[in-house]
């Protein structure tokens, strides 16, 4: 059909909708009814009742298709849940009817069962649903349904439990303007529509709290256009229903009519064992890797186009899953690949975990003899997805020949895997004990320990990451981690100096604890800014607190800086709701160190944040480029406060606001009057700012910062410009039509216009920069896929692969990449888009 011909049609016929019927039981919403006193007096056994004896019961759903009194399925039921929060089960069920055979009076009861005494069910409430709408259509998509608290569902068509009354509420109006908005009868409008579904939830939740029904919410399939009922038109038959004469010596037996012969979806059944492993293939696989041929397969070497084929799986992203086709061929030739160090992470994934002898030849044999891998493919392999603890120790022994330099880059997504371990350990209890998986220690606690009482930088920021984790709301992790604090003191205090150590660690606690309490009084009191400041310095000057003469002590942001006191002339208290502190530590080799200290803010986005950009810049700064990234220090040293470098400095807003433009601020800073191209500026001054906004630009877009305005965009007087406030990553952004790439007019206009050489160079470091750390995707994704359980808002719940992969286009070749980059990079300029989408820059752009 062709396309012109397709946009005539309005909609689909139900009889050639061929698929099976399918819905998905969401939740149930609303309170359970208790039993009265004098209902508990007569039947006392009520008590014992699931809903009445836990806050969440055991509770499921069980669902029939029904039509004219009749059933046409037998009941299909939930799967057991056990439920903390709310009733949600969110589980597809398909029956084995497809849709053309549906009749015009189906409907599918819905009945939630709670436990009642052993072996019993008591209904807490019915619904019965009509499959088809006052105008013959197929309903679609979600649907609120009225629970009949108490009662069974009736599937009779004069039914007492229909799952829509006449009177509407206010949710239900909503819910049915929903519904127009989803089939597109409504126009979208993306910055409207996200404030009015945040109001609807609002509303939704106040519903919910003020009504006394229950609802049941299913979903079923959206399809493009509405379908309307109708019946499939009968073919021609043959009218003898009997084998011609030429067969009168076999028995007799009738001919069905075709549709009967060939389409065997009308004879479909349900297989409560589709999801197990076909043993058809199971058997395929093990004969493909029999290991009768293991000795023929060590000298296996693929002939070019197979290499071609392994050399493109190698290449694979991460998170790319491989089939079964590709699993069979990197089995197959394991032993070349053993000299591959890419080969590694890939060759895991295509081993059957299940199998012991798979297993035992994988982890016993091959593993041991592959050659040393990547950092990033040793992160890897410490992941959720790595069970068994020998691979994991093996990826420790790979972290083993990081310095501590490299090692402090890791050291946060390091301190995550952790869990990953534990995880590993608990679950030995739940698997079989036949099992050919090794779940023993992997060595990764004690590689940590030892790195950290070595080194005593690396040693510093190990226990104040672990510190953090100990307040964790999860009880088992934070148990876990308070097992490995305790471990890491102990080897410290049978170290050389130990004691000292220990003394200085608790120490640094006391100055956290004593600065985190005065924040929160002081961000919590009614005064006003500049008695709060006063407050500050006499607080700090008071001698009892210990903090204008500390004996030496390594600052936890920095254990490189010795601190010996504060300065409490040049301490302030920022004007922003937190009201975070400015604070000056006077240093013993003389110098200042301003620190800003924040309490009731958690930091660790930003930490996350700027540990990856110091990556980036390490990874750049390799390949010979210094693009004088400022990657500052960040350290949360809880839950809900931490600690921050402080880079004088002034925002892009107050800057335009007092100088008028940036390079009036650097002129003003550095004037060069005999220079030449460099608009009276130091011209080493320019190369710096052009470099810093290069590299960014870069930086940001690959991490998708968002919320970007001129008042977290900073500039230094020596020309450094860099962003602060990260509170949206990876995408994420409260103001509608984001720029990709983050350049605004003023960045372009301090480089002398977008028609200068200045600006060329500025185009020319972001290609070579993004080059650069495309090379290095894998390690990127690794280190934030590690993080996802880290309870960091903009990474939980996310796919972060496919976020920062969809960055990287690990698609396209070299060429191709700098192209994508660079019309990311004219979509942002103010000199190539058209005026509509000016105007929206503009918009993003204020604050």
């Amino acid at each position: 059909m062709d396309k012109d011909n397709r946009d005539d049609f309005t909609f689909a016929k139900l009889s050639d909708l061929k698929l099976p019927v399918t819905f998905r039981i969401s939740q149930l919403e609303g309170s359970i009814p208790q039993p009265s006193v004098s209902e508990l007096l007569e039947n006392p056994e009520l008590r014992f009742h699931g809903a009445q004896s836990s806050a969440f019961s055991d509770l499921y759903v069980s669902c029939q298709l029904l039509a004219d009194n009749k059933p046409l399925t037998i009941p299909f039921r939930t799967s057991f849940k056990a439920f903390k929060n709310n009733y949600v089960w969110n589980e597809w069920i398909t029956l084995p009817v497809r849709y053309c055979d549906l009749p015009l009076s189906s409907q599918i009861t819905f009945t939630v069962w709670d436990i009642g005494a052993p072996r019993t069910a008591v209904p807490v409430g019915g619904t019965t649903f009509r499959m088809f709408g006052k105008k013959w259509t197929l309903r679609r998509g979600k649907h609120r349904l009225l629970l009949w608290a108490g009662q069974e569902a009736d599937g009779s068509m004069q039914t007492k439990t229909p799952s829509k009354l006449g009177n509407r509420d206010e949710m239900g109006r909503l819910e049915k303007l929903v519904k127009k908005y989803e089939r597109g009868d409504l126009p979208k409008s993306d910055w409207l529509d996200n404030m009015a579904f945040r109001k609807m939830e609002e509303i939704h939740a106040v519903e919910t709290e003020k009504s006394e029904n229950m609802y049941l919410y299913v979903d079923l399939p959206r399809f493009d256009f509405p379908v309307i009922f109708s019946e499939a038109e009968a073919q021609n038959q043959a009218t003898i229903p009997f084998a011609p004469p030429v067969a009168a010596q076999a028995p007799l037996t009738p001919v069905l009519p075709s549709y009967f012969a060939t389409d065997p979806h009308l004879w479909a059944i349900l297989d409560p064992e589709i999801a197990r492993e076909n043993p058809v293939e199971d058997k395929h696989r093990r004969l493909v890797r029999s290991h009768r041929s293991s000795p023929y397969d060590r000298e296996l070497k693929p002939n070019a186009k197979i290499r071609d084929e392994l050399n493109e799986i190698l290449n694979y992203a991460p998170s790319q899953p491989l089939n079964s086709e590709e699993k069979d061929l990197i089995w197959k030739f394991r032993f070349y690949l053993a000299r591959d160090k890419r080969g590694l992470t890939k060759f895991l994934k295509s081993v059957t975990w299940r199998d012991p002898s798979e297993v035992k030849q994988a982890v016993e044999e091959l593993l041991p003899m592959w050659t040393e891998v990547d950092t990033d493919d040793a992160l890897e392999l410490l992941g959720p997805g790595t069970v068994d603890s020998r691979v994991r120790a093996f990826a420790v022994r790979q972290l083993n020949r990081a310095d501590d330099e490299e090692l402090l880059l890791y050291l946060l997504q390091l301190v995550q895997a952790l869990k990953f371990e534990s995880a590993a350990s608990e679950q030995r209890s739940s698997r079989s004990t036949t099992s050919a998986i090794s779940h023993d220690d992997s060595g990764l606690t004690d590689f940590l320990i030892a790195r950290g009482v070595q080194n005593h930088t690396l040693g510093n920021r190990l226990y104040w990451y672990l510190i953090v984790e100990v307040e964790l709301e999860d009880r088992v992790v934070a148990k876990m981690y308070g097992r490995v604090v305790f471990k890491f003191l102990s080897k410290i205090l049978e170290s050389e100096n130990g004691s000292e150590r220990r003394e200085l660690m608790r120490r640094q606690g006391v100055l956290v604890e004593t600065l985190a309490k005065r924040a929160k009084e002081l961000r919590t009191s009614k005064d006003p800014r500049p008695k709060k400041i006063e407050k500050l310095r006499s607080f700090i000057n008071d001698s009892k607190n210990g903090l204008v003469n500390i004996p030496p002590l390594p600052l936890p942001l920095n254990a490189r800086i010795e601190i010996t006191g504060i300065i409490a002339e040049k301490s302030s208290v920022f004007k922003s709701n937190l009201y975070p502190f400015l604070l000056y530590f006077q240093c013993s080799d003389g110098t200042e160190y301003p620190v800003i200290f924040k309490d009731g803010d958690d930091m660790r986005q930003d930490q996350l944040v700027l540990q990856l950009f110091t990556l980036m810049d390490q990874l750049l700064r390799k390949e010979n480029l210094d693009l004088k990234l400022i990657p500052y220090d960040v350290l949360a040293t809880g839950l809900l406060q931490g600690m921050v470098q402080f880079i004088p400095s002034k925002t892009i807003a107050a800057i335009i606001s007092e100088n008028g433009t940036l390079l009036n601020y650097l002129r003003a800073n550095n004037p060069d009057e005999g220079s030449v191209g460099t608009y009276g500026v130091e011209p080493s001054v320019i190369d710096t700012f052009v470099r810093s906004c290069a590299g960014y630009c870069v930086v940001t877009y690959l991490l998708g910062v968002g919320d970007r305005h001129l008042d977290n965009l900073l500039l230094t007087p020596d020309g450094h410009f860099f962003h602060v406030d990260f509170g949206y990553i990876l995408g994420r952004d409260p103001k509608p039509f984001p720029p990709p790439v983050k350049v605004c007019k003023e960045m372009v206009d301090g480089m002398g216009g977008a028609q200068s050489t200045h600006y060329a160079r500025f185009k020319n470091y972001c290609f070579t920069a993004f080059t650069i750390l495309r090379k290095s995707a894998n390690l990127i994704l690794n280190l934030v896929a590690l993080m996802v359980d880290a309870n960091i808002p903009d990474i939980k719940h996310r796919d972060v692969h496919e976020q920062i992969q969809e960055k990287f286009r690990l698609d396209l070749t070299e060429e191709e990449a700098i192209k994508h980059f660079e019309a990311l990079l004219n979509e942002t300029s103010y000199f190539t888009v058209v005026l509509d989408r000016i105007h929206d820059l503009a918009q993003y752009w204020r604050s």
